[in-house]
Order: structure tokens, then sequence, then C-alpha cells
């Protein structure tokens, strides 16, 4: 029987971490770039969205459809393009901005991208209903999902000689690359 994960931070009312919303906001505003964002991130809890998917029904005694069973999903999001993104959110308005009925389930940006890689995802959309929407892709989406899956620091203890170096803020910010959901203006 699956276990309930205990929360990352007990007592978490939900809101999303400053040091985050500050670089978005600075983001979108053109005065940070996306190398700003994925040091906040790095450090932060983000909530993953966990929806109920209906897997059986049943007509009730008054002959109405009902429920039957149903199935707890992690929702992914189809690009125009066919690539996959998981879903993560930096506290629970945005998350219900997208969908209200969405159960969070606290996280970590490695966790999340880890997931994601495990899924065969191509990216992770943070907010992807606003204010400000982020994608993470390429090779930062797989450096976090190592850190996730312990590689790093399984290479440096078995490996000698290896140093794993860890991710920080670099003067020059990753490429924009537009993922085919998100609107013109915002990458």
């Amino acid at each position: 029987m699956p276990s309930i994960p205990q929360p990352l931070v007990p007592g978490d009312d939900g809101g999303a971490d400053v040091s985050v919303t500050s670089a978005l906001a600075g983001y979108s505003a053109g005065t940070a770039g996306a190398g700003e964002v994925v040091a906040a991130l790095s450090g932060a809890r983000l909530l993953v969205p966990v929806v109920a998917l209906l897997t059986s029904s049943e007509v009730g005694e008054h002959g109405l459809r009902q429920e039957k069973e149903s199935e707890m999903a992690l929702p992914k999001l189809v690009g125009k393009d066919g690539r996959e993104a998981v879903l993560a959110f930096t506290g629970a308005e945005t998350l219900k901005r997208w969908r209200p009925d969405a159960r969070p389930i606290q996280s970590t940006v490695p966790q999340v991208c880890q997931a994601a890689a495990h899924e065969g995802a191509a990216a992770v959309v943070v907010d992807v209903a606003g204010p400000v929407p982020f994608v993470i892709e390429g090779d930062v989406l797989a450096a976090f999902a190592a850190v996730g899956s312990g590689t790093l620091d399984r290479l440096a203890a078995d490996v000698p000689g290896v140093t794993v170096a860890r991710m920080a803020q670099t003067a020059e910010a990753p490429r924009r690359r537009r993922f085919g959901w998100l609107r013109r203006g915002r990458g």
C-alpha cells in the first residue's frame, strides 16, 4: 500500500516563496534573467497538482450517473508541438488560478524535474496560469533531475577524482525557448 509522504514544510500556509516571486516579477519586467529565477527556484518549495480521474461510473437508484471509482493523477500539459510538461506552482493561489479542485503536494524543484524526466516530459511549467509562467527545460531540467535522483551524490561518492558542482546563478542567462502553450512575450 502506498504511503502518504510527509510534508516538506509542516504548517506550510501555501504562500509562495518571496525570493521566487521577486525573481519572477523581475523576469517578467526584464530586469532579471532566467538564471536568477532558476537560482531562486533551486531552494524553493513548489506545489505539484494532483487531480481526481474518474475510472468507472454507475447509474444510481435515481437513474443518475455517479462516480464508482476514481484515481489520483498527475496532470501533464501537452504543447502545440506535442511535447509534454509537468505542472508546478509557486503557491496555493497560483494553483487555484489554474484549477481550484487540484490538490497540492509539496515538492522540491529537483523532485519535480526528476518526476518530469521519469514521465518523459520535456519540461516543467511553473505557474502556467500566471501571473508569470516560467519553463524549466533542456539542460536545466536534466541538471535538476540529476540532483533529485541522487545521481550527482552517488557519482561524487563512487568515482574517485570526480568533483560535483552545484548549480548557481550565472551572469549569462540561458537562452529563452518558447514552449507552445505560453503566450508571446513570456518565455
